[in-house]
């Protein structure tokens, strides 16, 4: 069961079409053995574990906190406390919406609600034919470009509820985004010339807003909303 569940989250991998979950249990215990003396080493070992199974289920936990010598709660707590981790099997394409405050109150709520409303599933659902899955998350660094999503590795910004359609078309194309895409490093300089609202009601001002709905590559750390 659980290596159909990989070859559903990797179709193209001919890998994961034969491993049984004995298999994807031993290259785990690999990466464990390779870790256990190493301070932090939760967290890298979690990530590994996830690109092995395609998300964690409870025997890799179990597995994982046995061979590090914690507890499962703690092992547990950890997944539960950032968004990259995922204990059931998500789509292809992994969505996030943005609720910070800068994407909430430029309307990240009504991209959510036309995402939903479109894809037909709910926060923490993915799609039947596993193509999208569609979480919540706070800030992306880029509250200047709200309201914000990402796509897997890819910043789209400045979305409007009524072009959450031809983005999510572009990814399942398997062609990727279509839009421009700047580096991660630019972030902060396509963000100079907006107002961003911040927390408590400050607001920001620079001299020149940029175009729009661009796409930059984010990475996927956060923070549990």
């Amino acid at each position: 069961m659980m290596a159909e569940q990989a070859k559903e989250r990797n179709p193209g991998c001919t890998g994961c079409e034969e491993a049984s979950e004995e298999e994807l249990l031993r290259r785990l215990d690999e990466v464990i053995a390779n870790y256990k003396t190493r301070p932090g080493a939760l967290i890298p070992v979690l990530q590994m574990a996830q690109g092995i199974f395609g998300y964690l289920p409870e025997v890799a936990l179990k597995r994982i906190a046995r061979g590090l010598g914690k507890s499962y709660s703690e092992v547990a707590g950890v997944v539960s406390f950032y968004s990259f981790f995922s204990t059931v099997p998500r789509g292809r394409n992994l969505i996030r919406v943005c609720l910070g405050t800068a994407c909430y109150v430029r309307g990240g709520m009504k991209v959510l609600e036309a995402l939903k409303k479109h894809l037909g599933i709910d926060v923490g659902e993915t799609t039947p034919d596993r193509e999208f899955s569609l979480e919540v998350a706070r800030c992306f660094g880029a509250c200047g470009l709200s309201p914000v999503i990402t796509i897997n590795d890819n910043v789209h910004h400045r979305v409007k509820p009524t072009r959450v359609a031809e983005v999510l078309a572009q990814y399942a194309s398997n062609d990727g985004p279509q839009d421009q895409v700047v580096r991660a490093d630019e972030v902060q300089a396509t963000t100079e010339g907006l107002e961003v609202p911040r927390p408590g009601g400050e607001v920001i001002a620079d001299e020149a807003p940029v175009g729009p709905s661009e796409a930059v590559s984010a990475g996927a750390g956060e923070r549990r909303v």
